[in-house]
């Protein structure tokens, strides 16, 4: 096994992931990038590389469970090991819709990639994650999942109702604790950042933040030293409420 520390971004071949792919890579990590097309994801590798990143596309579509057990084979091979998984990939399918007039097909397809997708992926790469000294795993969380935030009439959330991504970060917080506890007691770490509102396809540029600002707390997470926490909620200014 090589020494260099190897992280795979899920969804990095653009927007947050790929900064979050750069950050790691500027650190010395090596970088496989998840991507579900092959000739996306080898282009960002390529971008990656140009910077004297030392970064290899991974294709791997989150959502099938072919497609993540072929990557997960694929890592082993290539790696024997995971130090670093950023579960990255997730989608925003609501334009305006009000909860009350929320199509049940969007609410499913939300969550098979914003959340079971995650289970299955940190499910199937928690083998190799094990056999790391010291792994990390980030979940890509959002404020719009934090209740307390939301439930504030005042807040700065309230005029974003959407239900289903709203509901897909809060139930990612909770598979981030469930993990955390799981694996309470080894060398594994497990949080959720909250990016804040970044200006990516997801949104169609709307936000106001860059997508290389979003990513610095997942790489801050991503890198946490041994006395850093586990089954916590941040941004880039602290702890973040549920």
């Amino acid at each position: 096994m090589s020494e260099a520390k190897v992280a795979l971004v899920t969804g990095a071949n653009k927007g947050i992931g790929y900064e979050i792919a750069r950050g790691l890579g500027l650190a010395g990590v090596t970088v496989l990038v998840g991507s579900r097309d092959a000739a996306r994801g080898a282009t960002a590798a390529e971008k990656l590389a140009a910077e004297g990143i030392t970064a290899t596309a991974l294709e791997v579509d989150v959502t099938d469970p072919v497609s993540v057990s072929a990557a997960a084979a694929r890592i082993e091979l290539a790696h024997g090991r995971l130090d670093i998984l950023v579960n990255n990939a997730g989608i925003l399918l609501e334009r305006g819709q009000r909860p009350s007039t929320m199509p049940v097909e969007v609410l499913e397809r939300t969550f098979a990639t914003n959340v079971y997708a995650v289970v299955r992926v940190t499910n199937a790469l928690l083998p190799l994650l094990r056999r790391a000294p010291a792994a990390r795993i980030v979940n890509l969380s959002s404020g719009l999942g934090s209740l307390t935030l939301t439930s504030d009439p005042d807040g700065p959330y309230a005029p974003f109702p959407l239900l289903a991504y709203n509901a897909s970060k809060s139930a990612l917080n909770a598979v981030t604790v469930a993990y955390a506890n799981e694996l309470r007691g080894t060398a594994v770490k497990v949080n959720a950042a909250d990016p804040g509102y970044c200006a990516t396809d997801l949104n169609g540029h709307a936000g106001p933040r860059t997508p290389a600002q979003g990513a610095a707390v997942a790489v801050r997470l991503a890198t946490l030293p041994e006395d850093g926490p586990t089954a916590g909620f941040f941004s880039e200014d602290g702890a973040e409420p549920w």
